[in-house]
């Protein structure tokens, strides 16, 4: 890989809260601090809860003062001008990208292309990119790399719209991280946490299938931790389930940790995924998933039956049995658990790390 030369990077992000990829991103701005480049950060949305490293641009903040047509145009000013008067080595965008138009004008006239990163954090593409394959190419073809998080994203991008520039790298995860005190759940209890959107989390599949299964007989509860727009929706649904007395909700934690490590296993039921965090900081505090076979990464990281369960998509009953078999089959649950963290300890902060350290050098 050589020295590594200091670079002076600008990370831009919608915001520091919420979803998996900000997490992601705020993650990727404290590697490559440690690893000794000058980093910013720029996000969209004043909205900042995760940790993250390097100098802050909250455009967000200055939106809330003034959010019409011309303050936008004055944001945009103010971050060309900031751009140029700090002279990025890079420009690693993680933000959605779903206008057009204004993506046209921000990968030609904002950014350099030959110092700019973009990255896929889902395999749902077109929250990043037209679905025209010339017309994405067009936009993103001439940009330095164009990074998926998951093999099937990256097999995506080349194949489909035929970006030769396009490579993985995938989310990385904390090992080290501890469980952090908190107020625990009393009782044995599953949990899914993200955001509360049923478009992309599927959470419906989850209700459906933990009342089928014997679970809650057991008076095993199901945790939803999260924030969203379905949330008011879910509640309403669950109050009419005969098991809604063993179903609770509990506001988004930015550091869930103790909760995720209590937990006797999680469980995923996405539509679609990038390279899903729930999973990866579930196994890494030993704590064992069920997740569907969805687009994409839980196949990447789910070893059936050693670290988890991985069950076909959208099957109500293969769910709800799996999650029969991992709670009340004690060898395979025991099994599942002494293995998790083990599991995904190539994705460690160290190991991503140096991959964006060979491309930036």
């Amino acid at each position: 890989m050589g020295n590594p030369v200091k670079k002076k990077i600008c990370i831009v992000v919608k915001s520091l809260a919420g979803g998996g990829a900000e997490r992601s991103a705020a993650l990727l701005s404290i590697m490559l601090s440690n690893l000794g480049h000058e980093v910013h950060v720029v996000t969209v949305l004043n909205d900042i809860n995760y940790k993250y490293a390097g100098t802050l641009l909250n455009l967000g903040k200055i939106k809330e003062q003034n959010s019409n047509w011309f303050g936008g145009i004055k944001r945009f000013l103010l971050f060309y001008n900031y751009l140029r008067s700090n002279n990025f080595d890079f420009v690693i965008d993680n933000r959605t990208r779903v206008r057009r138009i204004r993506e046209f004008i921000i990968s030609k006239i904002l950014y350099q292309p030959s110092k700019t990163i973009y990255c896929m954090r889902s395999f749902n593409l077109v929250n990043y990119m037209p679905t025209n394959a010339w017309l994405a190419k067009f936009i993103y073809g001439s940009a330095f790399k164009v990074i998926g998080v998951s093999t099937a994203i990256t097999e995506e991008l080349r194949s489909k719209f035929h970006f030769t520039n396009a490579i993985t790298i995938h989310n990385p995860v904390d090992i080290s991280i501890e469980k952090v005190s908190t107020d625990l759940i009393n009782g044995d209890y599953i949990l899914f946490f993200g955001r509360l959107i049923d478009e992309v989390k599927n959470v419906s599949l989850l209700l459906k299938a933990y009342e089928k299964s014997q679970l809650h007989k057991e008076k095993v509860k199901l945790i939803i931790m999260g924030e969203g727009k379905d949330k008011v929706g879910f509640k309403k649904k669950v109050a009419a389930m005969s098991c809604s007395y063993f179903i609770q909700f509990l506001d988004f934690n930015p550091n869930p940790n103790s909760l995720i490590a209590n937990a006797k296993f999680t469980v995923l039921t996405s539509h679609y995924e990038g390279f899903p965090r729930m999973i990866l900081e579930s196994l890494s505090l030993s704590t064992p998933c069920i997740s569907v076979d969805c687009k994409s990464g839980p196949s990447d990281i789910i070893q059936h039956n050693k670290n988890g369960l991985l069950v076909e998509n959208y099957n109500t009953d293969a769910l709800a049995e799996a999650m029969n078999s991992l709670y009340f089959d004690k060898e395979l649950y025991n099994n599942c658990k002494k293995y998790a963290k083990e599991s995904v300890l190539k994705y460690n902060q160290e190991n991503i790390a140096k991959q964006w350290q060979a491309i930036l050098n």
